[in-house]
């Protein structure tokens, strides 16, 4: 398929061993029916018709590694090889329609809703009614190995990469901004330290899964927060997450806690422009995924002038074969 118009946006992505047919991306999204194995041919028919639909890649809703991540006691997890064969239903699918996959590693951290959250601080968040213990170093080691496993897992249940979600004010971005890690040993204090929960984890997943396999890392650049991360405290995230191993930076804006905190979301959309990350000697080489959830993603201006090398799309990829893409490069009102 081919657009007179944004022809960047058709044209494959070769990321050196595998090759995405397009640029636009399904990004994640939770659709509810994660949580219940029963309704995984569910899932596995919904990826399967977006894939029909010519998307590049698409990315699952978020699955924890660990219980102590989990969004709800119960909620989607992927830590066992038991848990394998209703992934298999949604990767077999997908790959049918000729469409690739990655699976979202996603730790709620004190957004969790259940009481053993766990945080890099006991910082109570504004959403949750539990107070999130704070992690011990040991803890801390121990989820690196967890993410590390789901990905081994995603690979193992036919997935073509994962996505490490470090946005959106979870359990990475916990560790990442000085606004919920105060800690003072070696996961915290300065921006160095609070990296390293974030490229520890891409690192040890890179060192097990191989060259063979995406890794994206969902990453906050604008948190909207008070206290959040400095811009040019993400443009140093950016520069190690690439340098543990990661093939595609996936741009994340707003905690889920931003809309609380007005008067620093109206002051930070002042002082810092989005597009930065882009225009910067960060992560250059890296691809970057750009998204917007109502509003176009305006393709021209992004892909033409090489800022940005993907499209993000969420509930605007529809379902309709062969619609999707076309719909997503029109220039005008979503659909």
């Amino acid at each position: 398929m081919t657009h007179s118009k944004y022809p960047k946006l058709f044209e494959p992505l070769d990321l050196g061993f595998t090759k995405l047919k397009n640029r636009f991306v399904m990004g994640s999204m939770h659709t509810g029916l994660e949580d219940s194995a029963k309704n995984f041919p569910k899932l596995a028919a919904f990826y399967g018709e977006r894939a029909q639909g010519g998307v590049g890649l698409i990315v699952t809703g978020g699955f924890s590694p660990n219980r102590t991540g989990w969004f709800l006691p119960f909620s989607s997890k992927l830590s066992s090889r038991s848990e394998l064969r209703r992934h298999q239903l949604i990767t077999d699918r997908v790959h049918s329609e000729g469409g690739k996959i990655a699976l979202q590693a996603l730790h709620a951290g004190r957004y969790s809703v259940h009481p053993f959250a766990a945080a890099p601080s006991a910082i109570k968040s504004p959403i949750s009614p539990f107070k999130p213990f704070e992690m011990s170093p040991r803890k801390i080691l121990s989820t690196i190995e967890d993410f590390t496993l789901t990905a081994q897992l995603a690979k193992e249940a036919g997935y073509d990469g994962i996505e490490v979600m470090g946005s959106e004010g979870y359990l990475i971005n916990e560790f990442v901004s000085p606004k919920t890690n105060r800690r003072t040993d070696e996961w915290g204090g300065t921006p160095e330290k609070r990296n390293r929960f974030a490229s520890q984890i891409v690192k040890s997943i890179r060192a097990k899964v191989g060259q063979d396999f995406i890794i994206i890392f969902r990453i906050s650049i604008l948190d909207l927060v008070d206290k959040g991360s400095s811009f040019s405290e993400v443009v140093q995230l950016a520069n190690e997450i690439e340098g543990a191993g990661a093939n595609i930076l996936s741009t994340g804006i707003g905690w889920h806690e931003a809309a609380r905190d007005r008067s620093s979301l109206v002051r930070l959309v002042r002082l810092v422009r989005p597009r930065a990350l882009g225009s910067r000697a960060s992560a250059r080489r890296l691809p970057r995924s750009v998204s917007r959830r109502t509003r176009r993603v305006r393709p021209r201006r992004t892909h033409q002038r090489g800022r940005r090398r993907l499209a993000a799309r969420r509930r605007a990829v529809p379902r309709v074969p062969r619609v999707s893409l076309r719909a997503s490069a029109r220039v005008g009102r979503p659909r």
